[in-house]
């Protein structure tokens, strides 16, 4: 028998059980679904940090205060005042590859303009933050260094804050009040939408840091929280940690055994951890949904299993009449590779649509890309071709005297 005749035969075999064969692709359209659909989650989550660290740049620097000792207790990174804006000009104008530096100093208020009034994040920082933090004006312009140095109140809007506050009104001039001090309005930063994540990335107001401390902290210690730094590479980051770390050591005379008590983080080093998470991440979920296949193709097994016994008379007559047994092998084992395949394509379509509808009700990315679609159906052929040669091959084994005798 040629092959096409073959495939003819097999399809006419799966027809004459149209409500058995449907029930057996479940199997493998829940089993290849539930893999596209998987991956293509965990793909879209590893995109996502990808974005949105791609959005950020690969050439950032974060410091921060880090642990110190006191009194025999070690605390917790972050939550000790150790750097002051001073550290910071220091790594501006000592090193090198260093192209920008801002501190900021965060707080969370209420900005209120006439009846209207929007909670927002509060950033204090420097006249350098627009470069550092790929800031672009669509209105007015950034403060400058005079207003850092003289602690003006002044303030930028992000577009949201903007909208919800003046609800098309020209905001440049416009006088607000943070935490009752009057702010005057200077610039509207220029709309970036949501990040990756989806956090609203216009919800906020910049203000010069030395405000931010001495106008709403009124606190005599002027720390800052954190700060951001911008090299002129990923390499030279690279080279400016280090850096970073021997210059305050050095301003924090901090002696040799000393622990740091500031962190300084390279976002390359912080982009490549998440990679490995996602990928990680994508492989487990993947190996999960992977179980179901071979459920399904345990199903196309039991299935064939019984056509064979089914059709053991017919299989003695297609013997008598002179077909080999690699002919009957080759009839049940295409008819378990047409059951996964067909169950494979529509899995394909039913784990795609299924990754959509999951990312439109949670607002998840998804990515369904080429590559986890060949393997998923090339898997299915291999699981139809795993699956279906123990029936194929005791097909092909029966006696054709006894088949012939078997009612």
């Amino acid at each position: 028998m040629k092959h096409l005749t073959i495939l003819k035969v097999a399809l006419r075999a799966l027809a004459r059980n149209k409500l058995r064969s449907a029930l057996t692709l479940l199997g493998m359209v829940f089993g290849v679904g539930a893999v596209i659909a998987m991956v293509s989650l965990g793909q879209g989550a590893q995109k996502m940090v990808q974005d949105q660290i791609q959005s950020v740049g690969t050439n950032l620097l974060f410091v921060q205060p880090g642990s110190r000792n006191t009194g025999g207790a070690q605390t917790g990174a972050g939550f000790n005042p150790t750097l002051t804006a001073e550290d910071i000009d220091a790594i501006a104008q000592e090193i090198p590859v260093v192209l920008a530096a801002s501190p900021m100093v965060n707080n969370r208020s209420q900005l209120i303009f006439g009846n209207q009034n929007w909670q927002t994040q509060l950033v204090g920082t420097n006249e350098y933050a627009p470069e550092v933090r790929s800031w672009k004006m669509a209105a007015g312009e950034f403060f400058n260094d005079g207003d850092v140095k003289s602690a003006n109140r002044v303030i930028v809007l992000g577009k949201t804050v903007a909208d919800n506050l003046f609800q098309g009104i020209d905001p440049i001039g416009q006088s607000l009040r943070v935490r009752n001090l009057p702010f005057r309005v200077v610039g509207v930063l220029e709309g970036k939408g949501q990040s990756a994540m989806g956090q609203d990335q216009d919800d906020l107001a910049v203000i010069p840091y030395t405000t931010a401390q001495k106008k709403l902290r009124r606190s005599p210690l002027l720390w800052i929280d954190n700060a951001m730094v911008v090299t002129s590479s990923p390499l030279a980051s690279r080279v400016a940690e280090t850096q970073i770390g021997e210059l305050l050591r050095q301003r924090h005379n901090l002696r040799p055994g000393d622990p740091d008590d500031f962190q300084v983080r390279n976002l390359t080093d912080v982009a490549q951890a998440a990679e490995q998470v996602t990928t990680i991440l994508t492989l487990f979920l993947g190996s999960i949904a992977a179980v179901s296949l071979l459920v399904g193709g345990i199903g196309i097994m039991n299935i064939m299993l019984v056509s064979v016994t089914e059709r053991t008379r017919e299989i003695g007559i297609r013997m008598a009449v002179g077909a080999r047994a690699g002919q009957i092998r080759m009839q049940f084992l295409t008819e378990s590779v047409v059951l996964s395949l067909a169950g494979g394509a529509i899995g394909i379509l039913f784990g795609a649509a299924l990754a959509v509808a999951i990312s439109r009700v949670m607002g998840w990315p998804v990515l369904v890309s080429s590559l986890a679609v060949i393997v998923s159906f090339a898997f299915s052929a291999a699981v139809g071709v795993f699956f279906g040669y123990y029936p194929a091959h005791r097909a092909a084994s029966l006696d054709p005297i006894e088949a012939l005798r078997y009612e």
